[in-house]
């Protein structure tokens, strides 16, 4: 399988919390939309992640440590690492794409909202 798409209009029409788009052993591209005042929640990963900002404004919070997020904006997080995105925004979405190596989500996963994708992981670590 393989990705050819244009994936700055990919993630800009995204209005799923979560959608992996494309799987593969070795890494994982999935887009997201954090609704207004949104966050992905504070999580530590045994991989590491790319991040890129296409639209909003947010925060990245890596190790305790607050950076501003703005269209074009990326921020690599690396195994390990406590982080959490934030949408600052009132009234826009945050608009992302991520890549993870290797891959985090199961192939073809798709969370309409934050709490679905809460449920779907509680399941998945069989909290």
């Amino acid at each position: 399988m393989h990705y050819i798409q244009n994936l700055e209009d990919d993630t800009r029409a995204n209005t799923n919390f979560r959608t992996v788009v494309y799987t593969d052993p070795r890494f994982q591209l999935v887009l997201m939309s954090l609704l207004p005042g949104e966050d992905i929640g504070e999580e530590v990963h045994d991989l590491d992640q790319f991040i890129r900002i296409e639209v909003g404004n947010g925060q990245a919070v890596v190790d305790g440590t607050t950076h501003v997020l703005f269209p074009g904006s990326a921020v690599i997080i690396p195994k390990g690492a406590r982080h959490n995105i934030v949408n600052t925004s009132e009234a826009e979405a945050l608009k992302l794409y991520s890549v993870y190596a290797p891959a985090q989500h199961p192939a073809g996963t798709v969370h309409k909202t934050k709490a679905e994708a809460q449920i779907a992981e509680a399941g998945e670590h069989g909290n």
